[in-house]
């Protein structure tokens, strides 16, 4: 049976629906706001899985004929999803996970398919309403419902689920995660707006989340109530196992975490798991049970950590709650590219490397969310290989974090750069975490921002960033600045803040723990902007503003407004103009419709000399000026001059010279260079010249 919960949301109609498509998902939910429309199925196997951690898998996938539309490229059929895809995904999962209980181990699948985009609301939040509502009204176990919106702010007021258009004129694009009682997921991009401003925005989108956890729990009712969860098989450990290894273990792990050094740490855990497994498995009673070593070992280290952490104000580095591992940075490090950064901070490493490129190196998005293919001149791409966490793994393509890390970091800076009309340039940064052990994201952003000021980019600030982290046990809570990275596996939260010395540009929040307190949050964002300060003026040291000169290897850039009527005569027969000034300058032309040129060349007199010719071309004549021309026709009444390229005017017998001529051919020749002024233009657009008056005005 069809139920269907209909409600006006932020303006606009929103519909939840269940029992007519997908019937035999565990749980199914067709939502839509406006016209835009996702399919959110939950689904989970009734066997506990045997892998080490919990197989919760979540795909967003846009169907292009969700917009009317025919996927690119040759095969036409959709393929790999993209990064726009992929991040929402991970922004679905974030805030899913959580909820799910610690002991449930079944491989677990959401499906969020867009099928209809009005090309006006973004469907990630959508999604993720519809993945609560789905795992909310099946059998799963699982602690929701949750509900996320995005927010933004436009000429001072607040938004709640914003239009694509509307998002172009805010100085903010957030989106915001909770359950009824609080915020589990922040993640999103702003023009360096103060912690004060997130704040306020935080609470707005709150207000949002509840409306919508309280629409879920309406259709909740009108399907018969909360469903029956099914029952799985709890992962659990045999007591008397975990007491053995808690009395063999327990001092030696307090040990091994007091070494400030990863691979140290690494080693001695390693080492004392090999030693309790040699000890348990002779003995009979627990040898059944070694399995369960590594989980066991890992409850350990967690409660070790954590209880140092909360008791004593002790980090298993030594550093303070508040303290920032040693930073260094070194910019130009790289010869040939045309900028380079090494941004180090404790034992994470990041090689930024930025590349100026023209026009043509812009990279072409097709998308649902838009009518028309558009093009994005600024990437940033995060590689994370094995070798910086000290493993051996087979290179593959991009995974979801690298693409996640990635964007995070590129939204940090992209507030900050030029407008495209001041500095028309491409511009890609990659990152190659070289050694991580936590925060390499925002060793990311730290890193691009000293390599765009490098390579001279004409960035509006420099920026950094700054993981925080959290221990929390009843009311015992403490706030951690720049974590390691196991201080993240064991701790409660992951929180990103990256921005400017005048404000946050991006964030990145995620929590293993039911959610957290706006007064925890404005905590954490204020020790995140102490943190940020203290990176800032170390990375002032190295590079304090961008190089005034490029490298010599990027790319110089020209633009020119000419007039478009225009556009014909520089592009010439079949592109024959064109083509003639790039063979000649080695300089690379792009004309638009609006009539903007853009003159790209390694070497600047190229450039130039192209810029040149093509306003030679474009050029208007000007009554008054005096023109060195070519003379192209000679007649019984005068001498066609060409004063600009394909610009040609009548010197009349009588201006060739001083005195009578009876002979046109007597003062000038066809192929002559000559000086003329141009004393008119007629109403017909004819041009007159006169040799005698330039003569004359010498």
């Amino acid at each position: 049976m069809a139920h269907r919960i209909e409600k006006e949301f932020a303006g606009r109609k929103l519909i939840l629906e269940t029992g007519r498509m997908a019937r035999q998902a565990d749980g199914a939910i067709l939502a839509q706001y406006g016209d835009t429309v996702v399919l959110v199925t939950a689904m989970a196997e009734r066997k506990q899985s045997r892998l080490p951690f919990f197989p919760l898998t979540v795909e967003y996938r846009a169907k292009t004929y969700a917009a009317g539309k025919f996927p690119g490229g040759f095969i036409k059929r959709e393929g790999r999803p993209s990064d726009k895809e992929t991040v929402s995904a991970r922004q679905i999962d974030r805030p899913l996970r959580p909820l799910f209980p610690s002991d449930y181990q079944n491989e677990t699948q959401v499906a969020c398919f867009i099928i209809s985009a009005d090309q006006e609301n973004d469907a990630d939040v959508l999604g993720m309403l519809g993945a609560s509502a789905a795992l909310t009204i099946s059998p799963i176990p699982w602690g929701g419902p949750i509900a996320g919106v995005r927010v933004g702010r436009v000429s001072g007021e607040w938004i709640i689920n914003p239009t694509f258009e509307q998002l172009e004129y805010s100085d903010m694009d957030i989106v915001v995660a909770g359950t009824q009682e609080s915020i589990v997921m922040v993640e999103g991009a702003s023009v360096e707006i103060s912690e004060d401003d997130l704040v306020a925005a935080l609470e707005v989108a709150h207000k949002g989340v509840q409306e919508l956890i309280a629409i879920q729990h309406e259709l909740v009712q009108m399907i018969g109530g909360p469903p029956q969860k099914f029952d799985y098989p709890a992962k659990s450990v045999s007591p008397d196992f975990e007491a053995a290894v808690r009395e063999r273990a327990a001092s030696k792990v307090e040990e091994a975490l007091a070494l400030p050094n990863k691979e140290e740490r690494n080693q001695a855990l390693s080492a004392l798991r090999e030693s309790v497994t040699a000890d348990l498995e002779d003995e009979e009673t627990f040898s059944e049970h070694l399995d369960d070593l590594s989980s066991v070992m890992k409850k350990l280290e967690k409660e070790t950590m954590r209880r140092q952490i909360l008791e004593r104000g002790e980090r298993i580095d030594g550093r303070g709650l508040g303290d920032i591992r040693p930073i260094s940075s070194d910019v130009g490090i790289l010869p040939r590219t045309h900028g380079s950064a090494l941004f180090t901070r404790g034992q994470t490493q990041a090689l930024c490397v930025a590349t100026l490129g023209t026009i043509r190196d812009e990279q072409r998005i097709d998308s649902i969310d838009v009518r028309e293919e558009t093009s994005k001149s600024f990437m940033l791409h995060y590689n994370f290989p094995s070798f910086s966490v000290g493993e051996v793994r087979p290179f593959r393509g991009p995974g979801r974090r690298e693409i996640g890390h990635g964007m995070l970091a590129e939204r940090a800076l992209q507030s900050l750069l030029p407008a495209y009309d001041e500095f028309p340039y491409t511009i890609r940064i990659v990152s190659d975490i070289l050694e991580s052990n936590g925060s390499s994201s925002m060793a990311t952003v730290c890193g691009g921002s000293l390599s765009l000021m490098d390579a001279g980019v004409p960035l509006r600030s420099p920026c950094a960033g700054v993981a925080m982290g959290l221990v929390m046990e009843g009311d015992s809570v403490a706030i951690l600045t720049d974590i390691l990275g196991i201080e993240d596996a064991l701790g409660d939260m992951d929180f990103k803040v990256a921005g400017t010395s005048d404000g946050i540009t991006a964030i990145q929040m995620d929590i293993k723990i039911d959610g957290l307190s706006l007064d925890t949050l404005r905590e954490a964002l204020g020790r995140a902007r102490e943190g940020r300060l203290h990176i800032l003026e170390v990375m002032q040291q190295t590079l304090g503003e961008p190089r005034s000169e490029m490298s010599q290897y990027a790319p110089r850039i020209m633009t020119i407004q000419i007039n478009p009527e225009k556009i014909g005569e520089v592009i010439g027969p079949k592109g024959k103009t064109i083509r003639s000034i790039q063979e000649q300058t080695g300089a690379q032309i792009n004309i638009e419709d609006t009539g903007v040129v853009t003159v790209s060349s390694v070497s600047g007199e190229a450039a130039e000399n192209a810029r040149a010719m093509i306003e030679a071309i474009v050029e208007e004549p000007e009554v008054g000026r005096i023109y060195e021309g070519v003379v192209k026709n000679t007649t019984t009444f005068g001498a066609f001059v060409e004063i600009i390229p394909g610009t040609e005017g009548l010197c009349h017998i009588s201006e060739l010279e001083e005195g009578r001529t009876e002979n046109t051919e007597d003062v000038v020749q066809p192929g002559d260079v000559v000086q003329v002024k141009l004393l008119a233009v007629d109403e017909r657009g004819r041009l007159k010249l006169s040799r005698r008056a330039a003569m004359s005005a010498d």
